[in-house]
């Protein structure tokens, strides 16, 4: 079987070894991050509930392997005296604890399922598994990448799994959990091994980093410790790399050279330049970071990642706690997260996730690049569509003069910008929290109309199609419900209406039969319009001079142009009509 453990002790080992192997967890206290299945484990065997199949999911570099390793020897450490059972914290003295590290222990067996995934590999399986060990209280199969195995190597292994004999023990590894049949899955104990949190993967790289006699600053380690997404054996490989880089010291600005990172100072200029729609300046920074080596691709997911960041400043201020940003990010991100709206930073973020896509299929990624940092800092100064709506609802209202200039937008001034003159100029941020009046509907269509302004559609849909109107009055509504309606749709209409008209409405439900629903009212209109339609002389005409013709649309007046007027007769009802060859 292929052999997946540390390093044996041989003569080849004197010299270097990378970190991610030198440093491989040999205790359970060594294993960072995952306490809640160390507990586990722990309980589980001084109780004696051990389980016959174990199966460990996480993704790549969290300590899978390490933890499968880990459990050979908890449970077939038998201590420095030889007398010792199963035990969370094995001795690593014994002869079992010792031969399990070097990986040369007979009773402990290790197959790669990502090369060997047939049948035929199961049934050497299936076959060991009668005798009994050798010299360990259990004979242990360890199975890395369980899921590359085969339909039918899963199927030959489950009646073993399911009924081993009580001397052996399997651990699978994998981080496709979803591609395991549950069958296997359910015939064992899963551990799902989560990402380690930033701040300890920066403490354990700052101490072997000690161990290994390299100075690197905080904000170099927090970089690495962020680069690699939560897994150990990532970040191992990267501080390895940073040290033979650095020459054994090492600073952010080498790191952020190695990563092909953006200086996060440059990234958050040219953020607040976006923001704040000045396009020149923000190509200009984009420009230097590309001539500084930084990857287009890279800027902009910084960018997108800091957007994210913001907009859980803005949801949630303790997120600035945390120990991977900067005194510098984190003032400047408060300043953008107090001065920016939520829409906007979701329609950047929208922009920039299409943006991706883009660089990545452009045969020139600063190009592209470019092009969606002018699409940002224009789009900067439009209002967010929930404004639009607001400035809609109030024009109206106030009926404005025809010939009423649109506000002019901010002018975009040079030299340094803070995040709250950003604020001050784009029509975006404007105040959320602003309540806007809205007049008190008179008429039942007028609240499907309110609904549809606050863009509440599914309710707007069902007042539409699944209500009959009883009765009406200001304050109060009463209505049959079909019995599509859902069941709180009134609860939500009350709260909804007195919350946008200021004071309590009344909507109850009523026996009688009411009025149609308004989608049936609107079918009826549109049925009575094309039977008017097709009985007018001129259209009948139209029809017969072009056979195939058919009536497809028929729209108000007000809504159709001159060319509508021009076949409308004189004195009909009929305001317009489409027709489709």
């Amino acid at each position: 079987m292929t052999d997946l453990a540390g390093p044996a002790t041989t003569a080849r080992d004197d010299g270097y070894r990378v970190l991610a192997r030198k440093y491989r967890p040999q205790t359970f206290a060594e294993l960072i991050g995952q306490d809640a299945m160390v507990r586990t484990l722990a309980n589980a065997i001084a109780s004696g509930r051990l389980a016959h199949a174990f199966i460990l999911t996480g993704v790549r570099g969290v300590g899978k392997t390490s933890t499968a390793r880990l459990i050979a020897r908890a449970l077939n450490c038998v201590g420095p005296d030889g007398k010792g059972g199963p035990t969370v914290a094995p001795c690593g003295q014994c002869e079992p604890c010792r031969s399990i590290a070097d990986s040369r222990h007979v009773d402990v067996l290790e197959m790669d399922a990502a090369s060997r995934t047939g049948v035929e590999d199961i049934r050497e399986i299936i076959e060991g598994v009668r005798y009994s060990p050798v010299s360990a209280r259990y004979k242990i199969y360890i199975i890395d990448e369980v899921h590359m195995l085969s339909r039918n190597a899963f199927n030959a292994l489950l009646k073993t799994l399911e009924e081993p004999p009580p001397h052996v023990k399997f651990i699978f590894a994998t981080t496709e959990i979803r591609k395991v049949p549950v069958t296997v899955l359910s015939r064992c104990q899963r551990f799902d091994l989560k990402r380690v949190e930033t701040r300890l993967l920066i403490e354990h790289f700052r101490a072997i980093a000690k161990k290994e006699n390299a100075e690197i600053d905080d904000a170099a380690l927090a970089l690495i410790a962020r680069a690699a997404e939560g897994s150990v054996r990532d970040g191992l490989s990267l501080l390895d790399q940073a040290i033979a880089h650095g020459g054994g010291v090492v600073d952010e600005a080498q790191v952020r050279d190695m990563l092909g990172l953006a200086d996060r100072a440059q990234v958050l200029d040219l953020y607040r330049a976006i923001m704040a729609g000045e396009v020149e300046d923000a190509l200009s920074r984009l420009r230097s970071q590309y001539d500084q080596g930084a990857d287009p691709l890279v800027v902009l997911q910084d960018l997108l990642e800091l957007t994210h960041w913001v907009t859980r400043l803005k949801v949630a201020p303790d997120a600035g706690s945390d120990v991977a940003v900067s005194e510098a990010e984190r003032t400047l991100g408060g300043e953008f997260a107090r001065d920016l709206s939520i829409p906007v930073l979701t329609r950047t973020w929208q922009m920039l996730l299409k943006g991706l896509e883009e660089v990545r299929a452009a045969p020139s990624p600063i190009a592209a690049a470019e092009m969606i940092i002018v699409r940002l800092a224009h789009v900067a100064d439009l209002p967010s569509p929930a404004e639009l709506a607001r400035r809609a609802i109030s024009s109206r209202s106030a009926t404005p003069a025809p010939g009423r200039a649109a506000s002019s937008p901010p002018a975009r001034g040079g030299g340094e910008t803070s995040a709250v003159s950003v604020a001050r100029s784009a029509p975006m941020a404007a105040p959320e929290s602003a309540p806007t009046a809205y007049a008190e509907p008179q008429r039942f269509a007028d609240v499907v109309a309110l609904f549809e302004t606050h863009r509440e559609m599914r309710i707007a849909q069902n007042l539409t199609d699944n209500v009959h109107l009883v009765r009406f009055a200001p304050g109060r509504l009463e209505v049959r419900l079909k019995p599509e309606a859902p069941a709180d749709l009134l609860n939500k209409v009350t709260s909804r209406l007195k919350e946008w008209t200021g004071r309590p409405w009344i909507v109850s439900l009523s026996q009688d039969d009411g009025e149609a629903t308004l989608h049936d009212q609107e079918q009826a209109m549109k049925a009575r319009l094309r039977a008017e339609i097709e009985r007018d002389p001129l259209v009948r005409d139209i029809l017969a001079a072009f056979p195939g013709a058919e009536i497809t649309d028929i729209r108000d007046r007000a809504s159709s142009g001159e060319l509508e007027e021009m076949f409308t007769p004189e004195g009909s009802d009929v305001d317009a009509f489409g027709l489709d060859d």
